[in-house]
């Protein structure tokens, strides 16, 4: 079966930064619903829309493409009595962009009472090389066209 909109595809790959050092590898197959859902990078469906199972590619993406350039808005820096006990670095702590939409931010440092938050994803600003292996492509159910997302294992469970 085709890669096409309202397909489940199967995937193995790997994520490289400009330099080719390894940045992410999958440890397990990832499986998304290819047409538009936001369920991958658009450059990535645009790569794989026609292909079979079998398939594979390198894919040299721009920080535009890939998570974005780097958004220096999202940065904040905020008394640590302002957050719970235990606030580590690393941590992830949910918040509003400064048009009120939630925000994920990462806690970058703690520097005596201050602690510094990011909400840019990691990987903004970054050139990076994805390699993509398609493992399978199956036809989406009804349910997962209608919740947007691949369900069952490897996918979303509710």
């Amino acid at each position: 079966m085709k890669i096409e909109k309202n397909t489940a595809v199967t995937l193995q790959f790997k994520v490289a930064d400009a330099q080719g050092r390894l940045v992410e590898e999958s440890t397990g197959p990832m499986v998304y619903l290819h047409g538009g859902y936001g369920n991958t990078l658009p450059k990535i469906e645009e790569a794989l829309e026609g292909q079979l199972p079998g398939y594979q590619t390198t894919l040299n993406l721009q920080a535009a493409d890939a998570f974005g350039l780097r958004d220096e808005s999202l940065l904040r820096s905020l008394p640590k009595s302002q957050f719970p006990p235990g606030v580590k670095v690393g941590g992830q702590l949910e918040g509003r962009d400064n048009e009120g939409r939630e925000q994920v931010f990462n806690v970058m440092k703690i520097k005596g009472d201050t602690v510094l938050l990011d909400g840019n994803h990691p990987l903004a600003g970054k050139d990076l090389r994805f390699t993509l292996k398609v493992t399978a492509v199956r036809a989406a159910s009804d349910e997962e066209i209608a919740h947007r997302h691949v369900h069952g294992e490897h996918g979303h469970h509710h």
